[in-house]
């Protein structure tokens, strides 16, 4: 008798682990959808506020000048990248990575409550270099950088419509603890993001494109 009280406590307890882990696997999907579709609607708003600029005139108006705008970054390189509020929360552009499929806004300054919403800048900026950009691992953030080959290519528009372009040259894995490499200046752009364990950051570094 005691025997089968036993074997149903066991069962009991094992569905009740069951149970708990599917609960947990379901708010992590739905907590990843829901990080996606709020970084789409963010962009798309972020989009219509950018300035549109028709690269086919200014090389026309260049060529009939012969004067060449240079942007406000270039003679000031440290200046302080402008922003747009969308909600109440402050951007500074969007990241896009064409061949992961992701087009997604990022925020002025990170926090952990901000890595919920969309990637953040940790350091440094487009302008000056060093720029870092953090996000969380859900799939639809940074969760697939890991993916990233050497060659790949991506783009960083700044809220004045700036595109900035990078190269891909390696990823690597750092431990969480590792700073001052993770903000090893020789990069232009590096993005990273902690593995699902939360024991060590994924770090993708790129070389900016001057070719754009």
């Amino acid at each position: 008798m005691r025997g089968k009280r036993r074997s149903r406590k066991v069962f009991l307890a094992g569905g009740i682990l069951l149970a708990a882990a599917l609960l947990l696997t379901g708010w992590n999907f739905f907590d990843d959808w829901r990080a996606g579709a709020e970084a789409a609607e963010v962009c798309t708003q972020l989009e219509q506020q950018l300035p549109q600029q028709d690269a086919g005139a200014s090389g026309e108006q260049q060529a009939q000048t012969g004067e060449v705008e240079i942007p406000d970054y270039v003679l000031n390189p440290d200046m302080e990248m402008p922003v747009l509020e969308v909600e109440g929360n402050a951007y500074i552009g969007v990241l896009d990575i064409p061949v992961l499929g992701l087009s997604l806004p990022v925020l002025s300054e990170w926090s952990y409550p901000n890595l919920r919403v969309a990637p953040c800048r940790y350091s440094g900026s487009a302008y000056e270099g060093a720029f870092v950009l953090a996000g969380h691992n859900y799939r639809s953030h940074f969760g697939t950088l890991r993916e990233l080959q050497p060659g790949d290519t991506l783009t960083f528009t700044d809220t004045l419509g700036n595109v900035f372009s990078y190269r891909v040259e390696e990823v690597e894995v750092l431990a969480p603890t590792d700073v001052a490499q993770m903000l090893d200046e020789r990069w232009d752009l590096s993005l990273f993001t902690c593995t699902p364990s939360g024991q060590a950051r994924v770090t993708v570094r790129c070389t900016k494109n001057t070719a754009l």
